[in-house]
């Protein structure tokens, strides 16, 4: 709802439609309604718009774009209308912003004749991350007020801008006052004042670029030829010779045509798939998870120090211990020469950093981490290792406080039997870098309890990533789906083609990186001994030989200068003739080569092998719901978000398509590796979708 109050001549209309105040028909009827009745109330002179105290506007309500063009996204008022009226309104109107200001809630803003925030704000346009542009003046307001470069930079990229670099912008002038107050006095100051709308403003490029040379260097530099960014850069791009009238217009029916694009569909499928990923499990009466505000972190190498910088920046006391004070004190250097490059930088301010780094502590021994909420093991990926460390974290510590393992791949089950308190332990597995991927799977032992499991989708929400709860298997979701996907590539190589083209058409495709050079940068001895230990347990599986080649010539990847790739002093990857040679030899030895492998195969050999084991695991009850696997590989594993995710592309490519591509696989090599999951088959039977799929609890 809006509500409308009235107090000397100002009217102050509130947002009021929790969580988000997003602006959904009904909204927009009402804010219509409350602005066309302060513009024409004689004893109203000037109007502020604000959202309350914490929250101004998060735009658009996303699940209106599910119902098509005929549905309440585009019904009157729409959001382009609401902006016209205020664009057009015969009287002062300010914008009081505190919290996000995002989307249409920018757009919102930017149509009022000033903009007021508190050291709350946080700004941006993110629609190109649904498949969209801001389609409600976006992109034609924002170049006028902040100039074309840096405008089109926030468009493309999406990013969210705190307060204090949103007012360098010009997006807003700060106030350290109570800020519905100061809104109204700017309100009353504007009074009897030209208005100044943004529309009336020129939109700037730099001196001396041109126009037509910028906008075509900005569609070379795409790294993907997508519908949305391209929209983008045409929509900024009619700034320079039209006026808001007459772009506007053009604005909207780009975006009306990327509602309809696959690309915006599967982006718009993942954003609510992150939203329902994480959701935590229905507590006993009157159970409570425990509170995390002191972290302990056992282990600094890299991954203990990533895990401490994330707990760091979520404001959260963070205690590290190492058995090693070598080992500490290189772990203690790691963090601080991370903050001290993230103000180089300027991401951070030096009173952040030094802020951080006050709630960092180093700790000798495991007794000193008796005051944390919760403990997080980050040594070496060694099931004997993990359980020693746990055995005496359980002796220290006090019971209550939570144990989790950052193990990758081992089993939690085995570690939780370390203790006594096997209720209390929960995986962590963080993706690396620590600090930056949003991916955490949380992993819920057998005996792990709902509270426990609660607070740590609690913490995983505080350290800003995005849980998604996995049972115990070898290799967890991620993990182990990813060895149905390696198995793929190498097996192709098996079959006469080189690493790189494998790779070359995945990354084309969309992916971050092909598999090789995944297992090039996590490091192929690695791979070696998860490879070794999985034939020994699973010894009817059909593996190469061909990583192992590349293992034998110690040729372990980015950090020994050579793996399946060459790498030179910056770490840049060129193909190799080496192990060219190697994978000829090894094709023709084997005798498998064949004359032509198309693209096409190569995708569909790799992604449908990640939806069959992910049928796996959904069927097993090691996933929550088939949208986490799609959520487990756009974070972690550099899955192309326009494409949704593995099960998604499964669902879009039809299932009867991919079981008969799947009858096509099996009868080459490695047909083993093809039998039907039996959910795959049943889900196609009952015509329903992988990405509907949600496990019972009960």
């Amino acid at each position: 709802m809006v509500r409308s109050e009235h107090a000397e001549g100002i009217a102050l209309l509130t947002l009021e439609q929790p969580p988000v105040n997003g602006l959904n028909l009904a909204t927009r009827r009402q804010l219509l309604q409350a602005l066309n009745t302060s513009l024409g109330a004689v004893e109203v002179e000037a109007i502020v718009v604000w959202g309350g105290p914490r929250l101004f506007c998060a735009g658009a309500d996303i699940e209106e774009f599910a119902q098509g063009l005929d549905g309440p996204a585009f019904t009157e008022p729409s959001l382009p209308s609401i902006i016209a009226a205020l664009d057009a309104a015969t009287k002062p109107v300010v914008a009081a912003i505190a919290g996000a200001c995002l989307g249409g809630g920018l757009e919102l803003a930017l149509a009022c004749h000033a903009r007021l925030c508190d050291s709350s704000a946080k700004f941006g346009l993110p629609e190109v991350k649904l498949g969209l542009l801001p389609g409600a003046g976006g992109t034609q307001r924002l170049p006028r007020l902040i100039g074309i470069e840096p405008a089109l930079k926030l468009i493309l990229s999406g990013e969210i801008v705190a307060a204090a670099q949103a007012v360098e912008l010009g997006l807003a002038r700060w106030t350290a006052e109570d800020l519905r107050l100061a809104a109204l006095r700017q309100a009353r100051a504007l009074i009897g004042q030209p208005l100044a709308r943004i529309s009336d403003l020129p939109a700037r490029l730099a001196d001396g670029i041109s126009p037509a040379s910028y906008f075509a260097t900005q569609h070379a530099l795409l790294r993907q030829k997508l519908p949305a960014p391209r929209a983008c850069i045409d929509a900024v791009a009619l700034t320079v010779d039209h006026t808001v009238a007459e772009g506007a217009p053009r604005e909207f029916a780009l975006f009306r045509e990327l509602v309809g694009t696959v690309e915006s569909r599967a982006l718009r499928y993942g954003f609510f798939a992150d939203r329902n990923a994480g959701c935590a499990p229905a507590l006993p009466p009157g159970a409570q998870p425990p509170s995390i505000q002191r972290v302990g972190v056992v282990g600094t190498g890299t991954m203990g120090s990533g895990i401490a910088i994330a707990c760091l920046d979520a404001n959260l006391d963070t205690l590290v211990a190492d058995a090693s004070a070598d080992a500490l004190a290189a772990g203690r250097a790691r963090i601080d020469a991370h903050f001290t490059a993230q103000v180089k930088k300027g991401r951070i301010s030096a009173a952040t950093a030094e802020q951080r780094l006050r709630q960092l502590h180093a700790v000798a021994g495991y007794e000193g981490l008796a005051d944390c909420d919760l403990v997080i093991e980050a040594v070496f990926e060694d099931l004997e290792l993990k359980c020693r460390v746990f055995r005496e974290l359980d002796r220290v510590l006090p019971a209550g406080v939570l144990l989790a393992s950052n193990t990758s791949t081992l089993d939690l089950d085995q570690i939780a039997a370390a203790t006594g308190r096997p209720a209390d332990v929960i995986g962590l597995h963080f993706f690396s870098p620590a600090n930056v991927m949003r991916l955490l799977e949380v992993v819920r032992g057998g005996q792990t309890s709902p509270a426990a499991l609660a607070a740590a989708l609690r913490f995983a929400k505080r350290t800003g990533k995005i849980g998604v709860v996995a049972g115990v298997c070898d290799g967890f979701i991620g993990n182990r789906m990813f060895e149905e996907y390696l198995r793929q590539a190498y097996a192709l190589v098996d079959e006469g083609l080189l690493p790189w083209r494998i790779d070359t058409v995945l990354e084309h495709w969309g992916m971050a990186m092909g598999p090789f050079a995944v297992m090039d940068l996590a490091g192929n001895d690695i791979g070696f001994a998860i490879r070794q230990r999985r034939m020994r347990a699973y010894p009817e599986r059909p593996y190469s030989s061909f990583p192992d080649r590349i293992y034998e010539l110690k040729r372990f990847g980015r950090k020994s200068g050579a793996g399946f790739y060459a790498y030179d002093a910056t770490g840049k990857r060129s193909a190799d003739a080496l192990v060219t040679a190697l994978a000829i030899e090894h094709a023709r030895a084997l005798a498998r080569i064949r004359v032509s492998i198309t693209d096409e195969e190569i995708i569909e050999r790799c992604v449908l092998a990640l939806v069959n084991e992910g049928a796996r695991l959904l069927a097993e009850g090691i996933a929550e719901r088939g949208s986490d696997l799609d959520v487990v590989y756009r974070h972690g594993y550099g899955f192309p978000a326009h494409r949704g995710g593995p099960l998604y592309f499964a669902d879009e490519l039809g299932l009867e398509h991919v079981l008969q591509s799947m009858r096509t696989f099996a009868a080459g090599y490695q047909g083993s590796a093809w039998e039907p999951a039996p959910l795959l088959l049943d889900t196609l039977r009952h015509g329903a979708r992988l990405t509907d799929y949600q496990r019972r609890t009960s």
